[in-house]
């Protein structure tokens, strides 16, 4: 049985856990920094940097004690190594290093985004690859096809904005502060999603590839108009954004090679009408539908970790650069009309 001891510190999460091959998650402890953040009504990379240098070593501390566990007793340390806020990747991944050097323990750096890719993975034992992935957080939006540990094709990506952003932005544009997605989510269970026009961006188009910055703009011009409520504008924008998820997912399936299952991950997967959506989609296509528990949607490090069990074996060395772009597919052809973050 392998222990393995997960960083995660890529954007404003700080996190520490231990997960074991049985996938039991041994201690895992998340220190937040909404509050620190909120008045700017986003993440602010010197701040988050910043704390995770304050709060990180604690943590680990804290982990260990609450399994009973040493550093002798771990098989491993998996940190996030990009991509992320460059800052709060390097906190991390150097202090997984120093850790690794005076337990004399592997060092195993981490994709984020494979972290939520195989997350699924630990919480149902039965998802086997390749399945179809539907990554949708923040900083991304992305559709692949996860062939193994290490192997992804990406069919589909946004060409500007990603779907959580999307949902910060509009909470940002209706006033309901930081982090804006759950607080979206929570209004729109009281607007009508009919009540405001507004546009499905790509929608039928014939790759699977995403927008969503002119979604946006057409929420901040149904607030400018002020003659919409704030809770029917908020059920307009999530209907609109999964009416796009739906189609451009339906697509990708179109594309996908015998996928075993249709699988979302990242913070939007918290999303319980995304997760419904999909959820139906699954099934008009006879595949099992999979997501982990909320818990594991968020930046967390069980992720990190698990993700460390599955490369248990595969070490990096000591001198491994922190990375802040680092692509799952990176022979994936450039989206038409997408910008640096595709």
């Amino acid at each position: 049985m392998g222990i393995v001891l997960g960083i995660e510190s890529s954007c404003d999460e700080t996190a520490a856990a231990l997960v074991d091959s049985d996938r039991r998650v041994l201690a895992q402890r998340i220190a937040s920094q909404d509050e620190a953040h909120r008045p700017y009504g986003g993440v602010v990379p010197e701040i988050a940097a910043r704390a995770h240098a304050e709060r990180l070593a604690p943590l680990i501390e804290a982990v260990l004690e609450e399994a009973g566990l040493g550093l002798a007793d771990v098989d491993a340390i998996a940190a996030t190594a990009g991509p992320g806020l460059i800052g709060g990747v390097m906190v991390g991944l150097v202090t997984a290093k120093a850790l690794a050097m005076a337990a004399d323990r592997p060092l195993i750096a981490i994709n984020h985004l494979e972290g939520h890719a195989l997350s699924p993975r630990l919480a149902d034992a039965s998802l086997q690859f390749p399945y179809l992935l539907l990554l949708v957080s923040g900083g991304h939006c992305q559709l692949l096809e996860v062939r193994g540990v290490g192997q992804f094709r990406r069919l589909g990506t946004t060409i500007d904005d990603a779907l959580g952003e999307a949902f910060d932005k509009t909470a940002k544009i209706l006033g309901l502060g930081y982090p804006g997605g759950p607080a979206v989510e929570r209004l729109a269970l009281q607007g009508d999603a009919k009540a405001v026009p507004l546009p499905r961006p790509l929608l039928g188009s014939a790759e699977p590839h995403f927008s969503f910055a002119g979604l946006k703009s057409a929420v901040l011009r149904a607030k400018e108009a002020g003659i919409h409520a704030n809770a029917d504008i908020a059920a307009a924008f999530q209907q609109a954004a999964i009416d796009c998820v739906i189609d451009r997912t339906r697509k990708a399936l179109g594309i996908a090679e015998a996928p075993t299952a249709l699988v979302v991950a990242g913070g939007v997967a918290a999303n319980k009408a995304v997760r419904g959506a999909l959820e139906a989609l699954a099934g008009q296509h006879g595949l099992p539908f999979v997501a982990p528990p909320p818990a594991l949607c968020t930046d967390n490090a069980a992720m990190i970790a698990w993700a460390g069990i599955e490369r248990l074996g595969q070490d990096d060395p000591l001198d491994f650069v922190a990375r802040p772009r680092w692509p799952l597919d990176p022979d994936a052809a450039p989206a038409r009309g997408a910008g640096v973050k595709a």
